[in-house]
């Protein structure tokens, strides 16, 4: 959907700053003839973050911005002087965001409130300068660490609303209508199948200014979870959802078996929505008369609340609202929506079009390190961390020109 702004699926390229080098320099004064190590350590490399913000709604932004590398650490120089961190970036995503591995489909992290930060790429920390090495019998050592290595990575960022009641349902059915009356959202209404192709929020308004956000998704037909129709598209939207609420129209040949596919669709995508309170409404209710509604109750599925509503006249709507509330602030309900176990991401449920997106950048210009970290030389990066073994390592000195003979005190 490229016209569209709605975008809840993306695929970028992330890679954290590398550390930089620490430094090899001894110091140099007038009158000091034996200065000794004095090289500063490096900078640590930029982190990759995550921060939620409810003022989004959409992963449009990061749609044109594939490519999010963070700034490398500076390396050290003498004097003790460490190198500059590399700058950290922030990537805003809206709320209720799922981070996937692009590669595998592993679910990694997601971020569900406002200011939550999430550190998805760690830095690489900067190398320790030579003086950490000195002594009492290496006065003089000619080696630092390097700074670890960036981390690169693809994920993929999945969008799943958060709202209190979602509306699933046939097309036709009525579900953007209803929104239309209950809220001050304005969807698309037509009397063709999949007029709503994306999303749609609204807060309904209840008793005592109190409130709660409703979501309308496209409507799912039979077959939906082996991926007919739009409805495999968008039922990720309703896994966050505390309570859904089932619309059937008064008109359907058989109100009990169409509730029961889309039970069955919810349950082949995801096997948890079933543990949601689930509240049925028949719709189109305004060509029905009270024997109609009477004759037609008792074959309505068992179990599930149901109420006869009109989205027209606005009959049964304060009933629906009654019974949607009370769902809604039930804290066991809304205790397994937060515990929702996302599932692993695979071949049905990726968008083709970006999972077979290909990054394209220059790599050789972007990771050419600087005149400094071309010269020097250092251990190898895997002996990185606490226990460093230099028996087997090659060293240079600081200064290319610089003769270890002129200087025997080093």
């Amino acid at each position: 959907m490229p016209e569209s702004n709605f975008i809840d699926y993306v695929k970028i390229l992330c890679r954290s700053g590398k550390g930089g080098a620490g430094s090899r320099h001894f110091h140099r004064a007038k009158y000091v003839p034996k200065g000794g190590p004095d090289g500063g350590d490096g900078g640590r490399g930029g982190h990759i973050i995550l921060r939620g913000n409810r003022h989004m709604w959409t992963l449009l932004p990061l749609k044109y911005r594939r490519h999010i590398f963070a700034g490398n650490g500076e390396s050290g120089t003498g004097g003790r002087s460490f190198g500059k961190d590399g700058e950290d970036v922030i990537v805003d995503v809206p709320c209720g965001t799922v981070v996937y591995d692009a590669e595998t489909g592993e679910y990694l992290a997601e971020v569900t409130e406002h200011e939550q930060q999430l550190k998805l790429l760690r830095g690489g920390r900067g190398g320790l300068g030579n003086w950490h090495f000195k002594s009492a019998t290496n006065r003089t050592p000619q080696y630092a660490q390097p700074g670890e290595p960036a981390i690169e990575k693809s994920i993929i960022l999945e969008l799943k609303m958060l709202a209190d009641v979602g509306l699933v349902g046939f097309p036709n059915a009525g579900k953007s209508t209803l929104l239309s009356a209950v809220s001050a959202a304005r969807p698309k209404i037509a009397d063709y199948p999949f007029t709503t192709m994306e999303p749609q929020l609204g807060i309904v308004a209840y008793r005592d200014n109190r409130s709660f956000v409703m979501a309308d998704i496209p409507g799912i037909i039979e077959g939906a979870s082996e991926g007919k129709g739009l409805g495999l598209r968008f039922l990720r939207h309703i896994e966050r959802n505390a309570v859904l609420l089932f619309m059937v129209p008064a008109d359907a040949d058989d109100i009990a078996r169409e509730y029961e596919i889309l039970l069955k669709e919810l349950e082949q995508f995801n096997p948890q929505l079933l543990d949601k309170h689930r509240i049925l409404a028949v719709s189109k209710c305004d060509m029905l008369d009270d024997e109609l509604i009477e004759e037609i109750r008792p074959t309505l599925p068992e179990g599930v609340p149901a109420v006869f509503i009109s989205s027209v006249t606005g009959m049964g709507i304060t009933e629906l609202k009654d019974a949607l509330w009370r769902a809604v602030t039930d804290e066991s309900n809304r205790l397994a929506t937060v515990d929702i176990a996302h599932q692993a991401l695979d071949d049905a449920h990726r968008v083709a079009m970006e999972d077979e997106f290909i990054f394209q950048y220059d790599r050789e210009a972007i990771e050419e390190e600087d005149e400094e970290g071309e010269d020097l030389q250092h251990i190898s990066s895997e002996a990185w961390g606490e226990d460093i073994d230099f028996d087997d390592a090659e060293f240079e000195y600081a200064d290319e020109d610089e003769d270890p003979e002129k200087h025997p005190g080093k």
